[in-house]
Parts: C-alpha cells; structure tokens; sequence
C-alpha cells in the first residue's frame, strides 16, 4: 500500500526534526547525560513536530544502544516500537480517550513494571481535550509518578491546560518552521522520490503551508499526483491558488479606484474556479507584505517573493500611507470572516472590492473622518458644489495641457524676411501669454504644504519628490519650484498628475494648470531660442530684418 509522504519521511532522529532547534538540542543533552524527566509538555500549532519528537524520545529513552542522544534505530526495542510489537508505548488521542475511567486505566497499567522496554512511555496527544475530571485524576500521577513511567503530553492549545499540570511537566515550545527550512526538507523529498522541483515551487508550498511541514508535505504529495516536473504554476493549480500576478493587478485596482477592473478579474477568476476565500486570504497576505514592506528597512526574511515580486511590491507600497494599507487589510478580514459563517464566498468578496475601489461607500471612521476634513477644506476656500461648478471644473480639466507649462516669446513687431519655412518657424514663437508675466505676477501659495500632505493619500511617491519645495500661484496656473528633476517627470504620467490635481483641488477648490517656476534672471542667462534662430539664419546666409 502506497505510504503518504509525511508518514513515510516522518524524522526517525532529532537531528532531521526540521526548525526546532531550541527542542531538539535540549532533548539530546539531556539524554546524553542520563537527566530523563517523569514528565514532558510540547506545545505548538500543527504540523511542527509535536508527535514526531515524542516519538524520537520514547525510542531513545528506551533504545540499547543511543547514539549521541539519538535512538540508533537497528536494536530489538527500535525495531519493535517502528512496528507495534512493544506494548509499553502508548499514544492515546485525548480527543476520544478524555474520561475519567480512561486516565484512570492509564494509571492503574503504570503501576506495573514495563514488559520489555526500560520505559513505559505514555503519549497523550490533544491533551487539552480531557475532562475537568480526568486532569484531576491525572494530576497525583504526574506529581509522583512511578519510576519506570514517562508521561509526554503534546497540544495546540496550551492555554486550556490547568496550572496544576503545567507546573508539574518540562515545556517545550515548538515554533512555526521557517519557509527556508520548509522548502529545504520538501526539495530533500522530492530528491529521494525522483520528483522535480523548483526552488520557486517550495517556497510557494511553503507559504501556503503556513509553518506546518506535515501540511506542506501533503501538498506537496498531491502536486506529485499531477506532475513529475512541480513548477509555480502546478503548486497554483494544485492548491487552487490565484496566481500573484492577479494579486498585483487587483491592488493596482484598489489603488486607481478602478472598481470595474477589479469585478473583472474578481469574475475571470471565478470562471477558472477559483475559490474565493482562498484569493480573499491571498490578497490578506499581499497587503501584509506591503505592510511589512512600509515599516521594515528589511523585511526579506518575513515575504516570500521573488526578486521581481519584491520590486513590483514595493511600488505598489509607496503607493499607499500605511494607514490605507490597514484599512484594505480591516475590509479583507472582516470579508474574510463572514465568508466561513455562512456567507456567499463571491459576493463578499465583490462586496469588500467595491468598498475598497468606491471611496463614497466606505463607512469607516477614518474614511468618514477624511471626507469631512476635506469638505471643511472646500468650506474655508469657499467653495460651493453646484452642476455649473462641477461643469466648470470638468472643462478646466479637459483643457489642461499635458506638459508643463513652457516660456514663451512675444515680439509683435518682429519681422523676418527670409523662405517660407523660416517664416512657419518663426511664428510659432507668437503665443496669446506671456510667461515672463504669469511669473511677475505669480505669489507664493500659502496652502502648498497642505496640498503635499493630501497628496500623501493619493500618492506618497510624489509627495515625497515634492519635499521642500515651494510653490506659485499666478491667474490659473500653479507654478512649482524645485530642484528634482524627478518630481517633474512624475508629473509627465497622467495618472500622476491626476493625483496632484485633485490634492490641489481638494485643498483649494480650484482646478489649475501646473508648470514650473523659473526665475526672471535666470530665463535671461539662457539663450532665447528666436535669437538663437536669428543668428543661425544669418550664419546661413539669409537676409533677416529686426523691427
């Protein structure tokens, strides 16, 4: 009969007990030096090794020939305790043995000497389980128990357990095991089945397996059922994982308030039957990353990505205020929560899209809190909203130039008498405005820190490009003096300089053209470009006559 991969490449020493260290050193000096204690408590969440360990113990406790604190595994009580013939080890479930009479049973069976082994080992698994009444009868026993007896209690939740018995035992605390060392003991596996994996595959069993190796090997088991050659893409098949190439373009989404786009792919998703508890835990993890991205200098060892990934993440990130980061992660596992208790998995996880996607829908105290202080902004400009403000406003915005705004050279008596390509040339130099007076008139705007601070809603990476800068007001037009040239080609992307407008327009109620600000004498020490025309034409040989 076939042997499934985590009972198969079950550890038979503690040296292959992957990820906990703190317990296997600490079981082996002690066995090594003879101190055997009456009674053990190991405590952690599934999968770490609990039951695994407890058995590595009973064998070297009871082996002929340990070696190094390790059970060697060929002498007569090895063999027999691997294949049930010694009955002095015992592995009792708590969760269907948790009476009185059982424990009861237990203790009357501990009295007599062991048969074959120097030990009676006693293994209570989900020991959190037993009755008030059976703790009580197990408590006297673990205080002064028999000599040739060793209690190992394992649970999850240790936390259920009387004081009375914690006291009485050794703890040990099993960790969640690391991806890294997950990943190792998977391509260990794969090696000795003749299975290939990718290094990209294991890291994804292992992030899916959350810390418990038992879970990830039995993924693993099952990817094996599909291909010989487990790559991402079979991992993401297999577990039914949404690949996390949608997880960037649904963030990307909820960053554009593009609510179609994120149904879209919410829908396209569906139709590949994907489950949508699993995606709506998959995007909880993403924004972790972001989150964990935004407050750690290094946060490598805590996210599980690529090289590439990790890039595309940390754009993503300086695209939201840490605030904004918790909030989407709030909705998610709020969405997340209602899915197991008796939801519909598609239409919550629709719902908390929109939510995130249609800021007039979000009802949080930080969303509502915000929109006030936004409405109190528009109030002290005195701004009204009416269709024709709103009309207006779309018009300004239609009209806005693209490029920043470019000085331009008014010379009404100018003329040049040269070909007819010269003379196309030169009134391209004509304009309706002059950029020498739009900075003459220009003042300085008061609000401008105000606006880089809403700015940071929309996008911190501009806000940070705009850092110690200053700005000018002048008729319809803000002017922005610095130094980055960064900042300036940020506001080349539209979508950029979308954000910038409506921060301004939020602080200040108008819509504005924006360029940048450069001082009169500094516009005079570069060269005017019709002059430089002018001379370039002389230089050529073309009569050209100044009015």
């Amino acid at each position: 009969m076939y042997q499934v991969l985590y009972r198969k490449w079950r550890p038979k020493v503690f040296e292959d007990v992957s990820g906990q260290p703190q317990v296997t050193t600490t079981l082996k000096n002690e066995l090594i030096s003879g101190r055997i204690n009456h009674a053990y408590l190991f405590t952690g969440s599934r999968g770490t090794g609990k039951t695994t360990c407890a058995k590595i113990l009973a064998k070297a406790v009871n082996c002929l020939n340990p070696q190094n604190g390790d059970p060697c595994g060929e002498c007569e009580i090895c063999r027999g305790i691997d294949d049930g013939t010694v009955l002095d080890i015992s592995e009792i479930d708590a969760a269907s043995n948790n009476g009185v009479d059982n424990i009861r049973a237990i203790i009357e069976e501990a009295a007599f000497a062991p048969s074959k082994a120097k030990y009676r080992v006693y293994i209570i698994d989900e020991v959190h389980m037993l009755s008030p009444g059976a703790f009580n009868a197990l408590l006297k026993t673990l205080e002064e128990p028999p000599s040739n007896v060793v209690f190992i209690l394992a649970t999850t939740e240790v936390h259920k357990l009387p004081a009375t018995i914690l006291s009485r035992c050794q703890r040990f605390d099993f960790h969640r095991i690391a991806a890294r060392d997950i990943a190792d003991r998977l391509e260990y596996v794969a090696q000795q089945e003749n299975i290939q994996l990718e290094d990209e595959a294991a890291l994804l069993i292992a992030s899916v397996a959350d810390g418990a190796l038992r879970d990830a090997l039995t993924l693993l088991d099952r990817c094996m059922g599909v291909s010989d050659n487990i790559t991402s893409e079979v991992v993401q098949k297999t577990a039914g994982l949404a690949g996390r190439g949608h997880l960037f373009d649904i963030t990307r989404s909820i960053i554009d308030k593009n609510v179609k786009q994120a149904l879209e792919i919410t829908q396209q998703l569906y139709n590949e039957s994907k489950d949508m508890g699993r995606l709506c835990q998959e995007l909880l993890d993403h924004f972790r990353n972001l989150m964990l991205i935004k407050t750690m200098k290094s946060p490598e060892s805590l996210i599980m990505l690529s090289a590439q990934e990790r890039e595309q993440a940390k754009q993503q990130a300086q695209e939201f205020s840490l605030e904004g980061i918790v909030y989407v992660m709030d909705v998610l596992q709020k969405s997340y929560d209602r899915m197991f208790k008796g939801g519909n998995k598609r239409a919550e996880m629709e719902l908390a899209l929109i939510k995130l996607t249609s800021v007039q829908l979000d009802t949080s105290t930080e969303a509502l809190m915000a929109r006030i202080a936004k409405l109190e902004r528009m109030v002290k400009n005195g701004v009204t909203v009416s269709p024709e403000h709103k009309a207006q406003s779309a018009t300004a915005e239609v009209k806005e130039a693209a490029a920043p705004v470019v000085p331009k050279i008014n010379r009404e008596q100018l003329t040049v008498q040269t070909t007819p390509q010269a003379q196309a040339v030169a009134s391209q130099a004509k304009t309706d405005y002059d950029y020498d007076t739009i900075v003459k008139n220009a003042v300085p705007m008061e609000d401008w820190q105000e606006v880089l601070e809403v700015l940071r809603k929309y996008s911190i990476t501009i806000a940070t490009s705009f850092k110690n800068t200053r700005a000018y007001i002048s008729g319809d037009y803000i002017l922005i003096d610095s130094q980055n040239e960064l900042a300036f080609k940020l506001l080349k992307q539209q979508s950029q300089r979308e954000r910038m407008r409506e921060a301004v327009k939020e602080v200040t109620g108008r819509v504005y053209k924006l360029g940048p600000y450069k001082k009169l004498d500094q516009q005079d020490k570069q060269e005017n470009p019709l002059d430089q025309f002018i001379k370039q034409a002389k230089e050529s040989g073309v009569p050209v006559e100044e009015e």
